[in-house]
């Protein structure tokens, strides 16, 4: 009882580690939504180099995520821990390369260098700030219940993450939407960049002023919760070594552990399983506002649309995790993710309708809080189960974690790829206040068809997945019963020693 209510945690500790997960989200969602139009708009990159800083970053932001788990693989403890470092360190130079993002530099040539260079090494240094406050989870206590009630407010604050990303970034630069184009002007127009002269033309030097300054405020209010959020998580959160690890001071093999990691069965089926899923809704996330633009025609109401979806993901959280310590997570999986198909489905069949849309988008984001909470809710469980398997193997978890992520930042390159792709075959128009019927049937495939598809193949990899909750329990009564049995042998050889001397 007493190593018990030791390995129990405060709720201020919880708070403050939930607290940690925010940065990641609202910057990435700042990104996501708004890169692509501030490149096209206020920077005025071209068309064709905006997409390759997009993708490439998107590229490289996959790549970083195994590379920096196997640095921290590498890590030697130290007295702040062997992941605080990676947090204190990545935090200032991650802050200013977010800033140097939505500058822009009084610079002829280069410009698309500085984009990417800047863009780059803030995916750099957020994975530096993320992929160890993943692993962290792993090293806050060794019950599982208690990692499992850390990790839902931790969810639900990442999801409110997204919220503020939306809500800051969108109410500040408002001033920065480009009037369209009318379709009879530009569809005559045979080269797109006599379109872009005549389009740069219209734009007021004050007014696109305004809009910069506006992009680096909104750029210094995030930087400035980003060091809030870490000062907070640094101060409130205390990372603990496993009884396991003070054996030895070895370093992990990074390759070793990775072989046996990906190795392992119910890992493999697991991200499997939400590599589909991720591809799925990001593929839905990148193309709702254009969906909503020109197929449903609502181009004043996107902004609202996106946060209601957000609004309904953060208030349906508490909801899934009573959902899934009632009935269990792989029941969650079906039921919260399988929910968005028939709403999916029903935008795109009725006619334009802006109740209905807002409906399809509260319902969207009851599956979007499913999809954030039980991937993090479910990889615990799959180290757990490592760990039974290979007992004397230690400190793959950043591994873990970090292959993880990089999946699930590879699908968003996939989905940034394919739209891109599909939407220009299909004839899309730069800023045209209209689009061709290809461009809206490809729409409606990319928000309805396609990812109604992944979500089924989704569903059934995840038949295969094997940890269901008797599993889980399983696990769990072994695991307390090796560490019981450890600290057993560890009292008695204390004892011996004592005797001895």
């Amino acid at each position: 009882r007493l190593q018990e209510s030791r390995e129990r945690l405060s709720v201020c500790s919880k708070l403050c580690y939930a607290v940690g997960g925010a940065p990641y989200q609202i910057t990435g969602c700042a990104l996501g939504f708004f890169l692509q139009i501030y490149l096209l708009d206020v920077a005025q990159v071209d068309a064709f180099y905006a997409s390759i800083i997009l993708f490439a970053g998107r590229v490289w932001d996959a790549i970083t995520d195994p590379m920096v788990g196997f640095f921290i693989s590498k890590t030697s403890w130290t007295r702040f821990g062997r992941l605080m470092p990676w947090i204190i360190f990545s935090t200032p130079f991650a802050i200013i390369s977010y800033f140097l993002i939505w500058f822009v530099p009084d610079i002829s040539t280069g410009q698309v260098m500085w984009y990417l260079v800047f863009y780059c090494a803030f995916q750099t240094l957020v994975t530096c700030f993320h992929v160890p406050y993943s692993a962290l989870t792993m090293f806050i206590s060794r019950e599982q219940s208690e990692r499992d009630s850390a990790t839902d407010p931790g969810m639900t604050v990442e999801v409110l993450g997204t919220v503020l990303g939306t809500a800051i970034q969108g109410q500040i630069v408002g001033k920065a939407d480009t009037p369209c184009i009318e379709s009879p002007f530009f569809f005559g127009l045979t080269n797109s960049s006599v379109a872009m002269e005549e389009l740069n033309m219209t734009h007021d030097t004050e007014s696109l002023t305004d809009t910069r300054n506006a992009y680096m405020i909104a750029a210094g209010v995030i930087g400035g919760l980003y060091i809030l959020c870490a000062l907070i998580l640094l101060l409130g959160v205390r990372e603990k070594r496993e009884a396991s690890e003070l054996q030895s001071d070895e370093p992990v093999s990074f390759f070793q552990g990775l072989k046996l990691v990906m190795n392992h069965g119910p890992y493999i089926k697991l991200i499997a399983g939400f590599l589909f899923t991720s591809l799925a809704f990001m593929l839905l996330e990148g193309n709702f506002a254009l969906f909503c633009t020109y197929t449903l025609g609502f181009r004043n109401e996107f902004q609202n649309i996106l946060l209601a979806i957000m609004l309904s993901a953060t208030l349906t959280i508490p909801f899934w995790q009573w959902f899934l310590t009632r009935f269990g997570k792989k029941t969650a999986v079906y039921v919260g993710i399988s929910s968005a198909i028939p709403f999916l489905i029903a935008v795109v069949v009725l006619d334009s309708n802006l109740f209905v849309t807002y409906v399809v988008a509260v319902a969207a984001g009851i599956s979007v809080a499913a999809a954030f909470l039980l991937p993090w809710s479910m990889l615990p469980d799959v180290i757990d189960d490592f760990k039974l398997q290979h007992p004397s193997s230690h400190g793959h978890e950043a591994i873990f974690f970090s292959f993880y992520v990089f999946f699930t930042k590879f699908t968003a390159g996939v989905s940034l790829g394919i739209s891109t792709l599909s939407l220009d075959f299909a004839g899309y128009q730069t800023r045209g206040c209209s689009q061709p019927g290809q461009v809206n049937f490809t729409l409606k495939m990319l928000v309805s068809a396609v990812p109604v598809g992944l979500i089924l193949l989704s569903l059934l990899l995840f038949k295969l997945y094997p940890i269901d909750e008797e599993k889980r329990r399983k696990n769990k009564k072994a695991l307390q019963d090796l560490r019981e049995e450890s600290n057993s042998s560890s009292e008695s050889d204390n004892t011996e020693l004592a005797s001895i001397v």
